[in-house]
Formats: structure tokens, sequence, C-alpha cells
């Protein structure tokens, strides 16, 4: 290893302590900011034999331009700008540079990942696989047809009481982001499941104990959000859907199944509890995407 890089590896290494000491980003973070850093080191040592802290902002803008060359996806390319701009700024702050050579170079736009969606039959082949000959799969049963029939967040799920469900209005009271309170249906399937897990299932779970929790564990305790996802990914698993899911994988369907039947973007908004209607379009675009494939795959013209 030269010196220029030994040089621009220590100037890294300080950089990452202080972003850890000040931010106390994660070790993945720091990592992915380190890998970038040392990339741009080696080349800069290689093509112009410089330390980072001597590069120019050409030299920043052709780095990057051959990453994008060599295949670089634009969210890999935005994180390397990142990388760049917090790596300067720092050493600027610290009096070892007078300019910010990464100053004046923006990362790509990104635009908003589409959520994943499942279909109608993959849903539906989700809501059967629990095991319904064993107590917690009507457990689960429940959990999955409310949680698709009223598109709560999991964290929502997993946080009701007792008293926020109205079987007698059959709603169900949730407090969302920021406190918001909003009541969402729950439909006549998701009733009818979650009062046979209440009514049978339940009161043997709470084993005597006063659990103001709707949801309960084997062992009487409110479930995590963690452990409900990791119960969909394995009842996924169980009928063979692939896809890679998301915690908020029914949510998105939940939404996506009722824009493509003909609701009310709005109504959407209100139920999915989302404050600007920006976010609930989205959906959209989602439900535009399954139209085209539904088209290019039965239309004779496709």
């Amino acid at each position: 290893m030269t010196d220029v890089v030994s040089n621009s590896d220590a100037s890294v290494d300080a950089f990452l302590d202080a972003l850890w000491m000040e931010r106390g980003l994660s070790e993945n973070t720091l990592g992915a900011y380190r890998s970038d850093l040392l990339a741009l080191s080696r080349w800069l040592d290689e093509k112009y034999q410089k330390t980072l802290l001597q590069a120019q902002q050409s030299e920043l803008l052709e780095f990057l331009a051959l990453k994008v060359q060599q295949g670089a996806k634009p969210r890999t390319t935005a994180r390397l700008v990142s990388s760049m701009k917090r790596y300067f700024q720092y050493w600027v702050r610290e009096k070892q540079l007078q300019q910010d050579p990464s100053d004046h170079i923006d990362p790509p736009k990104l635009g908003r990942d589409l959520p994943q969606s499942l279909s109608e039959a993959e849903v539906e082949s989700l809501l059967l696989a629990p095991d319904l000959r064993e107590p917690l799969g009507v457990r689960d049963r429940s959990m999955l047809e409310l949680l698709y029939a009223t598109g709560l967040r999991v964290s929502e799920l997993v946080n009701l009481s007792v008293s926020s469900v109205n079987m007698n209005q059959g709603v169900v009271r949730t407090l969302g982001k920021g406190s918001k309170e909003r009541l969402v249906p729950m439909g006549e399937d998701a009733m009818t499941w979650l009062n046979r897990y209440y009514e049978q299932i339940r009161p043997g779970l709470a084993k005597g104990l006063l659990s103001e929790t709707l949801y309960l564990t084997k062992r009487g305790q409110g479930m995590s959000r963690q452990a409900f996802w990791y119960l969909i990914k394995r009842y996924a698993l169980r009928v063979g859907i692939r896809k890679p899911l998301s915690p908020h994988t029914l949510r998105h369907c939940f939404a996506t199944h009722l824009l493509n039947h003909g609701a009310d973007l709005r109504a959407v908004q209100m139920l999915l509890g989302h404050s600007d209607l920006s976010t609930t379009q989205i959906y959209t675009h989602v439900a535009r995407e399954r139209l085209k494939s539904l088209h290019a795959q039965h239309h004779p013209r496709g």
C-alpha cells in the first residue's frame, strides 16, 4: 500500500469515527461509506497519485461517471455522492480543507419505489395458509384477515386493544402516525375470524391474566411487530409465494385491490390514515401497472 493510500485510509477512519460519535449510524451504513471512500481513494492513487484530501471536483465527477459506465444503479450512485459529501464537509469543518470539492455535485434523482403487491389469488392463498387445527393457526388467520380487510400497519395491528374493536358497528379504532385516531371498517370475513379467535382461542392464551392486548402469544403476551412479520414470511413460503415481501405487503394489497375495484382515492386515503393525498397516489400507479399487465396478458394485440 502506498503512502498516499495509507494517508487516505487514516482520514477515512478518522471521519467515520467522528460520524459514529456524532450521529450513531449503524455498522452497515458506516461500512458502506468506508467502502465507497476507499474505492475512490484507490482510484485517485492509481490514476493521479493523489490522496482523498487532494481531490478536485473534476476528478470526483470522472469517478462517478466511471461507476455509472460500469453499471452502478442510481441508488448506489446517490449513496456514493452522499459518502463523498459527508467526508469532504467534515474535513472543511475541521479546517483541513478550504473548499469542498463535492460542492454542487448533485445525486441522481430517485423515483419512489412502487410498493410490492400480491394478486388477489395470492392473498387468498396466504389467508388460507395457517393450520386451523392449531389454536395459534386460528389466531394467525384472524390477524391476516384483519390486516388485509383494514389496511392497518403491522404495528397498529399488534398494538390493538380489546376495547378498540367494536363488533356491533363493525369497526376498529386505531392510533396511526402522530397519534392520529381513525376508525376503519372490518368487513364480514374479518369480523367472523376475529370473533372466533376472541371467543375460542384468546381465553386459553390469556391464561387467566387480565390483558387488554387483543392478539396474544402462547405466553399470554402481546406480539411484536417483528414476530408477526416473520409469521407472514413463513406463511408466504408455505404457499409458494416467492415475491419479496415487506411488513406492509398486505396494507399495499388492501389499497391496490380497493382501487382496482373502483374505490375513490380519497376514501382509500382516509382508510390508510395518510395525511397527504400524494402519499396515497402511489397506489394509482400500482393499479395502473396491474391493468397494463392484464392487458398484455389477455388482449389478442397485447
